[in-house]
């Protein structure tokens, strides 16, 4: 088999679980948190590195932002044997009280987003894997983090998401808006993988609070490290699925 166009690896490249930040600078910080780390390929969006964390070998594969170039991962991954695939990122909440620094673990995504579409109907569910869920879950509540566990939605348009969207996302009793899980749910069951997503809670738009708009001082103590909080929660879970 030739390398994959996008993500320039070959069947036997990769660990059989990979952990997916969007960003490909959280690759090396999610690297650094581990035992072993070696980098395998970068090329666009895309950084490949694979490392050790407690004995557990693993992929970290940055995706990009949105659900097109998520996609490509999860179908690359696929083609060369990655089997589970845990998406590890940001989210915006939008129920009132869930804080900044909080973490969100995804029982579904809402598809409000076009790429999901092109593979099959809106009324199919873009669900995570149950193990990797409880993995999740109980690795953030092992680690006595504020942990909500409910639908979230991915929508496609960063700059379009309205007070209407907010408020129709918000009635619907979705926890949170982010813009991959949609994608890597459908398209690791559709290819049979397992995935998971959990979140870090960077803003509520609801509440009408955001990290970046807050002075470090007025943030809650679980605001000042929640991204590496996160990736700890999530090479915890890697270790068990």
């Amino acid at each position: 088999m030739a390398k994959q166009p996008h993500l320039l690896v070959e069947p036997g490249d990769l660990a059989d679980v990979a952990l997916l930040p969007g960003d490909p600078g959280r690759v090396d910080r999610i690297a650094d948190t581990c035992d072993e780390s070696a980098t395998v390929t970068q090329n666009r969006e895309y950084k490949l590195v694979n490392a050790t964390y407690e004995g557990q070998d693993l992929t970290i594969c940055s995706t990009g932002v949105g659900c097109p170039s998520a996609a490509i991962a999860v179908e690359e991954l696929h083609a060369v044997g990655v089997e589970t695939v845990i998406r590890v990122g940001t989210t915006g909440a939008l129920q009132s009280g869930i804080e900044i620094g909080d973490m969100v673990v995804a029982t579904g995504a809402a598809k409000d987003e076009g790429t999901t579409g092109r593979y099959e109907a809106d009324t199919v569910p873009a669900v995570p894997d149950y193990a990797v869920l409880s993995a999740l879950v109980d690795s953030a509540e092992a680690n006595d983090e504020d942990v909500h566990v409910g639908p979230v939605t991915t929508d496609d348009a960063f700059y379009a998401e309205t007070e209407e969207y907010v408020e129709r996302w918000e009635a619907a009793g979705l926890l949170a808006v982010e813009m991959e899980a949609a994608a890597i749910f459908s398209l690791a069951r559709r290819k049979n993988m397992a995935a998971g997503a959990i979140c870090t809670v960077d803003g509520n738009l609801v509440d009408g609070t955001q990290k970046g708009e807050t002075e470090d001082d007025e943030l809650p103590a679980k605001a000042k490290n929640n991204i590496q909080r996160a990736i700890e929660i999530s090479l915890d879970a890697a270790t068990t699925v």
